[in-house]
């Protein structure tokens, strides 16, 4: 960072302290990762000079020849790796990819149905703080006080009563697997357009250790970080079956356009104006690094890494949400040990952890306070981290969880976890 240190020193101490405290403290944080250095110096090139409005061979700019090749390999790569038909890879952010796809099917004030935040849903499926619940009116599915899962059975029924104009799946701190084709079932039952928010579980499906909704879903977004471990933006896709058999008539010319086309237009000039092209060329190395052996093995190891953590935190007298996990993420019901998520969460960070706090299904306890941390693998599976390394850090987790906040065992725990972590150097990929 030379040049940068001789511009902005302060801004350079800035930056290696939260380098510092990436490498020095355990991430568990499900939906962050760390990206490669490829990804890294992609972002950091003079892509980032160029406005590029528009699409490949459809600028509103010259000089946009090379940007046009950078966000074709990003398009391309993205449809090798999810078998995609159509790909947008211009959105800024999950929340961006969300918000275009409502906007491409639905009108303000159309009923849109999708999990409810206090249940592990996301802002953008309905919540009343969100542009989702203020420009749509909005109902939610949740999950069942038994099992703690999604009940197929009483999201049909919920859709028949409310009819939807939308229904979106996914969401931000669910432990199991979802069942796109029943999705798919219900949708179509009440002549709903049906969304997959896939932002969280992208890399698993890439890697085939999570089904994918490309073939049931009229639209597919995602997050382009998460457990595709690329940099921070969003994305939208389109499946082979579903581009080919829909298609909305536009309303002046009466013709009838396909869902890409439409799509495409509510992205830029609908909601965005240049996309940030540094960032869509590192979205295409992260892509091309999905695309090898080496990620395959990853999330397979993400995921054996988190039936791992879960076991070992609930054998240690935890309380897991549904009782285990399918996939990256763990979410801690800590009502028992009498603390709240915040506490737990301000507790683990002082003895080197970071994870965060979590509401859990018919939690009693605010959004700010909850009853409940969410715990994820991608970041330290990425660090090289396995199997005895997952009993290792639930050691960890547990004796502070158990401490009361003693500040003798947090230190404690902080040295041997600043130790631990050096054994894994943070870019290893």
């Amino acid at each position: 960072m030379q040049h940068l240190l001789e511009t902005d020193p302060e801004l350079v101490e800035v930056i290696r302290k939260e380098e510092d405290r990436q490498k020095h403290k355990l991430e568990l944080i499900a939906s962050e990762n760390y990206t490669s250095q490829a990804v890294l110096e992609a972002a950091g090139t003079v892509l980032t000079n160029k406005y590029a409005e528009g699409y490949p061979d459809k600028r509103y700019y010259g000089g946009c020849e090379y940007v046009d090749l950078a966000e074709d390999l990003a398009r391309d790569r993205a449809r090798q790796l999810f078998q995609a038909e159509h790909v947008n890879v211009q959105p800024h952010s999950g929340s961006n990819a969300n918000m275009a796809v409502y906007m491409t099917v639905l009108n303000p004030g159309d009923t849109i149905m999708g999990m409810d935040l206090a249940h592990g849903g996301h802002l953008t499926h309905g919540a009343s703080v969100s542009f989702s619940g203020k420009l749509y009116r909005a109902v939610s599915y949740g999950v069942s006080r038994d099992s703690e899962t999604l009940d197929y059975d009483e999201i049909a029924e919920i859709a028949r009563k409310e009819k939807p104009r939308l229904i979106v799946a996914g969401a931000s701190a669910y432990p199991r697997t979802i069942d796109f084709p029943r999705f798919a079932e219900i949708a179509r039952e009440v002549g709903a357009y049906f969304v997959t928010d896939m932002a969280h579980i992208a890399g698993l499906v890439a890697a085939g250790e999570h089904p994918s909704p490309l073939p049931y879903a009229d639209f597919v977004t995602t997050t382009t970080h998460k457990t595709l471990r690329g940099p921070r933006g969003g994305m939208i896709l389109i499946g082979k079956d579903r581009e080919n058999d829909m298609g909305v008539v536009a309303p002046k010319s009466g013709r009838t356009k396909r869902f890409s086309e439409l799509l495409d237009s509510t992205v830029m000039p609908g909601i965005q104006g240049g996309p940030l092209m540094h960032i869509i060329a590192a979205k295409a190395v992260a892509f091309r690094e999905a695309l090898q052996d080496n990620f395959r093995g990853y999330q397979a190891q993400v995921v054996r890494n988190a039936a791992v953590l879960a076991k070992a935190l609930a054998d240690g007298g935890l309380r897991l949400v549904s009782g285990g996990t399918d996939n990256h993420l763990m979410l801690l019901d800590l009502t028992e040990l009498g603390i709240s998520g915040r506490d737990a969460e301000r507790m683990l960070d002082a003895a080197g952890i970071t994870a965060n706090k979590n509401g859990i299904p018919y939690d009693t306890r605010s959004p700010l306070v909850t009853s409940g941390i969410r715990v994820g693998t991608p970041a330290v599976t990425t660090r090289g981290m396995k199997e005895d390394d997952m009993h290792t850090i639930a050691g960890f987790i547990l004796r502070v969880l158990k401490s009361g906040g003693d500040e003798a065992v947090l230190a404690s725990v902080r040295a041997e976890v600043r130790e631990f972590c050096a054994g894994f150097p943070l870019f290893s990929v």
